[in-house]
């Protein structure tokens, strides 16, 4: 191509301003990455639910992709939370059920694994790895990372293992809570000032957020928007449980909780605006998903077996929907079986930062899916629950998924299950004893993996 004089000069300005100019270079993306807590794979309109409302959400996903396989990294919140922070299974970081862990049926043979409640400082986590990359983080809601809630008023548990210490600058509301003591302001969270008492949780939420935002608007950012909605209690606006009570369906147990669900999609829908109205749509990278299954006692997950605390799909499965407008085609649907661990290298390969030698050793990025090209190695997907859930009555175990088979292994009594998920993904028909090469071959592969991981097990009680 001839450029002429005045051609050959601009562009001699441009590749000096480029070189030397360094405000002018291209901005860094920014990272939103939002999980909600408890919500089931089966818990919104666009993953096929006829009963709750979400159009915000429903148009987040057809504007990016959608995975159909997506897993969490424990069917309890604080392993899933950790290994997305980190990269490494809850197996390597041994936290491997919520704090405070400790739960004992009076029927069990077998004591649970110990497992640690804090998140240790040794560990790097995708936020620490931004920040040294200039970009300003902020963290909202729930943490859960911190220690027992009972250790101190309002949530306060170990404030050392905080968002602040794992390289956030701002934390709003993370704390040692599983569970709000209510959604409505006060909050009685200490990290959490009242502001306008009635004021509901999310909307609290979503409004720091986009303070947050905008305050850093002109800088790449990196958010955590981790809500404490869906999990317990059960409260949501008035008008909303007023309009789920008049609605029937097996999959809504509690007419609360669908309406928790709908005014959680109302409030991402303003930020998702926020974002549209600031000009940072294209230049930022969305991520949704949510940390294990919902809990039985509010919604169904069918056509998937069990919920929160199972080994079972009900209990890993979970959305993940996927928005950066140019890079990821509106409307594509991936089912490729992901999880939580594949987060944080996706967002050093999104962002253009290299991954150092072992830096999140047990995930993959997933931006050749996103960019549907080729260069993304399909690998098992490994489980490790050796702990009594307090509101499940589980079996200690681990699981594996290797393309359309999963094991799992019982650790009560040595005992496996396998299934075929294209052909049954309710988890309905045991193929253990029709094939048992297969169901060998995953056992050897998850044993082999627990002990790469340094896993902690569960030991016999002593009678």
């Amino acid at each position: 191509m001839k450029y002429g004089f005045a051609g050959s000069l601009a562009a001699a300005c441009i590749a000096f301003c480029l070189f030397f100019c360094p405000q002018l270079e291209a901005r860094k993306p920014n990272v939103i990455f939002i999980m909600v807590d408890d919500l089931g794979w089966m818990d919104l309109a666009v993953q096929g639910n006829k009963v709750v409302d979400t159009p915000n959400i429903d148009r987040f996903a057809a504007e990016g992709m959608r995975f159909t396989s997506a897993y969490a990294a424990a069917p309890v919140c604080t392993p899933t939370r950790a290994a997305v922070l980190t990269g490494k299974s809850p197996a390597r970081l041994h936290m491997t059920t919520h704090a405070p862990g400790g739960f004992l049926p009076k029927s069990s043979k077998l004591l649970p694994a110990k497992t640690l409640i804090d998140l240790s400082l040794e560990h790097l986590t995708i936020a620490e790895r931004l920040k040294t990359a200039g970009y300003r983080n902020g963290f909202l809601g729930k943490w859960h990372l911190a220690g027992d809630s009972r250790r101190g008023a309002m949530g306060k548990g170990n404030v050392q293992f905080y968002p602040e210490a794992h390289g956030f600058h701002l934390n709003v509301g993370g704390c040692a809570y599983g569970g709000p003591p209510t959604y409505f302001d006060p909050y009685r969270i200490h990290t959490l000032a009242p502001r306008k008492k009635g004021e509901y949780l999310p909307d609290r939420l979503v409004d720091e957020t986009i303070s947050f935002i905008r305050e850093n608007r002109d800088r790449p950012f990196f958010v955590n928007l981790w809500p404490y909605t869906v999990h317990w209690p059960v409260e949501a606006p008035a008008r909303l449980v007023e309009k789920y009570s008049k609605r029937k369906d097996p999959w809504m147990r509690n007419h609360g909780y669908a309406a928790m669900i709908e005014a959680m999609d109302t409030a991402f829908g303003r930020l998702f605006g926020e974002l549209k109205r600031l000009g940072l749509e294209k230049d930022t990278l969305v991520m949704l998903t949510s940390d294990n299954g919902p809990f039985l006692g509010v919604a169904g997950c069918e056509p998937l077996r069990e919920g929160k605390g199972y080994l079972y799909e009900g209990g890993i499965r979970v959305p993940l929907m996927v928005r950066w407008p140019g890079r990821v085609r509106p409307g594509s649907i991936c089912d490729t079986p992901v999880i939580s661990m594949d987060y944080y290298p996706t967002i050093l390969d999104a962002l253009g930062l290299a991954r150092a030698a072992g830096e999140a050793p047990d995930g993959a990025s997933l931006l050749p899916l996103l960019e549907e090209k080729d260069g993304f190695k399909e690998k098992p997907l490994y489980f490790h629950f050796p702990n009594f859930s307090w509101h499940m009555k589980n079996r200690l175990g681990g699981a594996v998924r290797d393309g359309k088979y999963k094991l799992i292994e019982w650790y009560d009594d040595g005992s496996v299950e396998l299934y075929d998920l294209e052909d049954d993904i309710g988890e309905k028909k045991n193929l253990a004893a029709k094939l048992p090469e297969t169901a060998s071959d995953l056992l050897s592969k998850l044993r082999a993996w627990r002990k790469s991981s340094d896993a902690w097990m569960p030991r016999p009680r002593k009678s």
